[in-house]
């Protein structure tokens, strides 16, 4: 049995993954603050006697009593709403929050696993993405907060890995849905559901051409604990390399939820990338051939059925 600490462990991915290490009977510590993150995504999870809740900013001294093997860095905004709305937190958590973790890997001895995300890369000028491609970043736009935030994160872990010996994975994820997304997170999927099944219009940005490729919360996670159980120490895209456009998408969304919604258009937000599709070529190389297993439809589907309760 590991000792796990996962920051932001009450989130969208967070949650997933207590749930998942628990399962595979081990002793998870998740550490949130609640500013993105939601009690409801653990609150079954407290009769597990291998679960404890510990309520913390992480970008304070982390304490945490006894041997920790494995921390999953985790804490963040992560969507546009939310970083627009917190543009300090967002560079907080991911400087002095990824160092208070790093902190504690060295102290502990533990493995720490670092969630950096796709929009290093920016609005990118190669496609699809490789793990060595630098990106295409505006550092002043308002987007730069995350892309940054995230940047730096990677720039500070390698630095522990380098000089302290820390061991370290980096994971880069590409966008990611299911339940316990947040209704009003800004986020594509949840926007879209929400409109369809209150019968309103789907807001599209620009044209639509612009492309995504998005891949279901269960595939993520077990990329996630394939990546962190692994030899591998840079970083590594998981995603779902099938991209479609969001107009695509957006006509997807009213297929499936049968709605009458119609599409409207709006411009398109400051440094949007026009494209992101991960290249996985790696994943499938260091993770055992990991790759997506949940299609596109069924994944909806049950994302839909979460949010037809919210949305009620």
């Amino acid at each position: 049995m590991a000792r796990v600490l996962i920051t932001g462990g009450a989130g969208f991915i967070g949650s997933h993954l207590c749930e998942r290490f628990l399962k595979e009977g081990d002793e998870v510590i998740c550490m949130d603050n609640f500013i993105t993150g939601s009690p409801d995504n653990i609150a079954h999870l407290f009769t597990n006697k291998n679960f404890s809740f510990i309520p913390q900013d992480v970008t304070t001294f982390i304490y945490v009593k006894g041997p920790v093997d494995a921390i999953l860095h985790f804490a963040s905004p992560a969507s546009p709403v939310d970083y627009l709305e917190l543009p300090i937190q967002t560079l907080k958590v991911g400087s002095l929050g990824t160092h208070k973790a790093l902190g504690l890997a060295k102290e502990k001895g533990a493995r720490l696993l670092l969630a950096s995300t796709s929009e290093v890369y920016g609005d990118p000028l190669v496609h699809p993405q490789k793990e060595d491609y630098w990106g295409n970043v505006n550092p002043i736009g308002p987007r730069g907060v995350y892309d940054e935030a995230k940047r730096f994160a990677e720039a500070m872990t390698m630095a522990y890995h380098r000089a302290h010996g820390v061991q370290v994975r980096i994971v880069r994820i590409f966008n990611t849905y299911g339940p316990r997304m947040r209704l009003r997170d800004g986020r594509v999927v949840p926007n879209f559901i929400a409109q369809a099944l209150r019968g309103e219009d789907l807001t599209v940005y620009g044209d639509g051409g612009q492309t995504r490729s998005f891949c279901f919360v269960s595939d993520l996670v077990e990329g996630l604990v394939r990546l962190l159980r692994s030899d591998h120490t840079g970083p590594v895209n998981i995603g779902n390399p099938r991209e479609l456009t969001i107009l695509e998408f957006a006509q997807a969304i009213i297929q499936l939820t049968g709605s009458k919604s119609k599409i409207t258009f709006n411009p398109l937000p400051v440094d949007d990338p026009k494209q992101r599709q991960p290249d996985i070529s790696l994943a499938r190389r260091v993770l055992n051939n990991w790759e997506p297993q949940v299609s596109l439809e069924a994944g909806l589907r049950q994302t839909i059925a979460y949010f037809q309760d919210k949305v009620a």
